[in-house]
């Protein structure tokens, strides 16, 4: 018999918004680039992410490298031309972005505390160390969970090292999370489980993986107040293993 002892929670767009204004960050940048350009003929959204996905070995996820990447696309976009002061304006674009207040998902303090009431919970989230500690600080929610990781990456090596940790196999962990990239498909691949809560907008580079549908060892919800049970249905599911 298989039995879940530990869920991991992803951070971003699972427990809070976020990826809401790094879309609308995105549209300001079109702006600003739109003053040089001509949108129509220059695919804008393209060029940022070719640039932000060569820099992700360099700078890494979150705010910061997002704004050193719309400073490197729009100067080569523009062929130089670009401004002083419109460069200026991508980076106060994204200090608005590291301080903007953290807005819980409706349901999902309430959806944590259950399932913490049954289960060990950790929180595994990547991005900028300081902006995420931030995050989790000014969310109200640390408390609920007994360790709390900010990784680099979230891929299968990640996951493992963050279990061996906790002397916990793949198969007594499962993971909540809005990314089947990051959050779903690296634990699935070790012999977790996971819960999928797909969130209304999701950045391109955690959309380019598949999982077949009706996988044995996951479940998609709509909403927090659906994870309790969610969890629990797993639960079942490995313990008649």
């Amino acid at each position: 018999m298989t039995q879940i002892r530990l869920v991991g929670f992803d951070a971003d767009d699972t427990l809070w918004r976020s990826q809401d204004y790094f879309d609308d960050a995105q549209i300001e940048f079109e702006r600003i680039v739109g003053r040089y350009v001509d949108l129509a003929d220059v695919r804008v959204a393209d060029a940022l992410y070719a640039v932000e996905t060569a820099n992700l070995a360099v700078f890494g996820y979150g705010v910061k490298g997002m704004a050193l990447s719309m400073i490197e696309s729009a100067t080569r976009i523009t062929a130089g031309r670009i401004s002083a002061l419109d460069l200026h304006r991508i980076v106060e674009m994204a200090k608005d972005l590291l301080r903007h207040p953290v807005e819980l998902l409706p349901g999902i303090r309430e959806a944590v505390e259950v399932i913490a009431s049954r289960y060990e919970v950790v929180l595994i989230t990547k991005g900028d160390l300081f902006h995420q500690e931030a995050k989790v600080r000014d969310s109200g929610l640390a408390d609920l969970f007994r360790r709390i990781e900010i990784v680099s990456e979230k891929d299968p090596p990640t996951y493992a090292r963050v279990l061996s940790e906790f002397d916990a196999e793949a198969s007594a962990f499962l993971m909540i999370g809005n990314s089947l990239r990051s959050d779903i498909a690296p634990v699935l691949a070790l012999g977790g489980w996971g819960v999928h809560m797909p969130y209304r907008t999701t950045w391109v580079h955690e959309r380019d993986v598949a999982i077949e549908s009706g996988h044995e060892r996951m479940c998609v919800v709509a909403a927090p107040d659906e994870l309790p049970e969610a969890v629990a249905t797993l639960a079942e599911r490995a313990a008649a293993l």
